[in-house]
C-alpha cells in the first residue's frame, strides 16, 4: 500500500497537472469506491466545477473543486488502496480494463485505476477527521509524543501505524526509523523514554523526508517512456533509475547483513504485518 512520501509524490505531480481543468463528465464503473456517495451525487456535485487545489493528508489525497453556478469548494478525498493509480491522459488514449472514475477534463482525461478496488474516490470526508497530527507537524513535540506513547501497551511498531497518532506513518518506514533511532520494534510503546521517545520521532521524520527528496520507495514511471505529462503507476520497472528502495536499510531485507553490525536482519509478524529489525542494534 502506498504510504506517506509515495502519496506526497503523487500529489506533488497531479497538481499542476489538473490545475485550472474544468470536469466535463463523469463516468463511474465502480459505484463501491464511492461510498457513501452515489454516482448521481458525485455528478451533480463535479460537473462543470473547475480544479483548485490537491493537498494530502496522512495517505488520503483531497481535491478541491469550484462549483460553477455556487462557487462553492466541494472537496473528494481519494485514498489509492492497495493497488490504485491516479493519472491524466489524452483524451483518445485507450482507457484502463480496470478504470473505477474518469473525470473527462476540458482538456484529457483524469483516471483513477484500482485493479482490487480497496481505494476511494468520496464525498464523504469522515475518514480524515480522527486523524493524527503529520508526521512533520512542529507542534507535535517530542514531549507530546512520549506522553502519548505511554497510554499504549502495544509494541512500538505496531503503534506507529496507528493513524490517530501520526497521519501517514506506514509499515516500510516504521521499520526503518526504528532501525534508525535502534529501538526493538517489539518494545512496548509505554516503555520508551523521552530521549527514545525524541530520537524516534527524529528518525520517522528524516525517513519520510528522505523518501519524497529522494523520490519514494517507488518512484512514478511514465508508461509511455517519455517527460511531460502522461499515464504513470506505483510499480518497479527494470530502467527506471534510483529506486530509493536499494536505499532501504532493513525492510524486507530479512537474511541479509546488517549495514551497522553484519548480524542478519530479522523479520516478524505484528499486527498481520511484517516487521524487519536487526536483533544487534535493536536490543532495546
Amino acid at each position: 500500500m502506498p504510504e506517506l512520501p509515495e502519496v506526497e509524490i503523487l500529489v506533488r505531480h497531479l497538481r499542476p497537472v489538473l490545475r485550472g481543468k474544468t470536469v466535463r463528465a463523469v463516468q463511474v464503473r465502480r459505484v463501491k469506491i464511492l461510498r457513501p456517495t452515489s454516482e448521481r451525487e458525485l455528478q451533480r456535485a463535479l460537473i462543470g466545477a473547475k480544479f483548485k487545489a490537491l493537498s494530502r493528508r496522512g495517505k488520503y489525497l483531497l481535491f478541491d473543486f469550484q462549483s460553477a453556478p455556487s462557487r462553492k469548494i466541494i472537496t473528494v478525498l481519494g485514498h489509492l488502496g492497495m493497488t490504485g493509480k491516479m493519472f491524466v491522459t489524452k483524451k483518445d488514449t485507450p482507457l484502463p480494463k480496470h478504470a473505477a472514475v474518469i473525470l473527462e477534463l476540458n482538456r484529457g482525461n483524469f483516471i483513477f485505476e484500482d485493479t482490487r478496488y480497496f481505494g476511494r474516490f468520496t464525498l464523504d470526508l469522515t475518514s480524515v477527521e480522527n486523524l493524527g497530527p503529520e508526521p512533520d507537524d512542529k507542534k507535535f513535540t517530542p514531549e507530546i509524543f512520549a506522553r502519548e506513547l505511554k497510554r499504549s501497551r502495544q509494541p512500538i511498531k505496531v503503534k506507529l501505524l496507528d493513524q490517530s497518532l501520526l497521519a501517514g506513518v506506514g509499515n516500510i518506514y516504521a521499520s526503518e526509523a526504528l532501525f534508525r533511532a535502534e529501538i526493538s520494534p517489539k518494545l512496548a510503546a509505554n516503555k520508551l523514554s523521552l530521549v527514545q521517545a525524541r530520537k524516534l520521532l527524529s528518525t520517522v521524520r528524516a525517513v519520510l523526508r528522505e523518501a519524497i527528496e529522494g523520490g519514494s520507495t517507488i518512484p512514478l514511471n511514465f508508461s509511455d517512456g517519455k517527460k511531460g505529462d502522461g499515464l504513470f503507476y506505483f510499480g518497479r520497472a527494470g530502467d527506471a533509475p534510483d529506486f530509493y528502495e536499494e536505499r532501504l536499510r532493513v525492510y524486507d531485507r530479512a537474511g541479509k547483513p546488517c549495514i551497522r553490525c553484519r548480524k542478519e536482519i530479522r523479520r516478524i509478524v505484528q499486527a498481520a504485518r511484517s516487521t524487519f529489525f536487526c536483533p544487534q542494534c535493536q536490543k532495546s
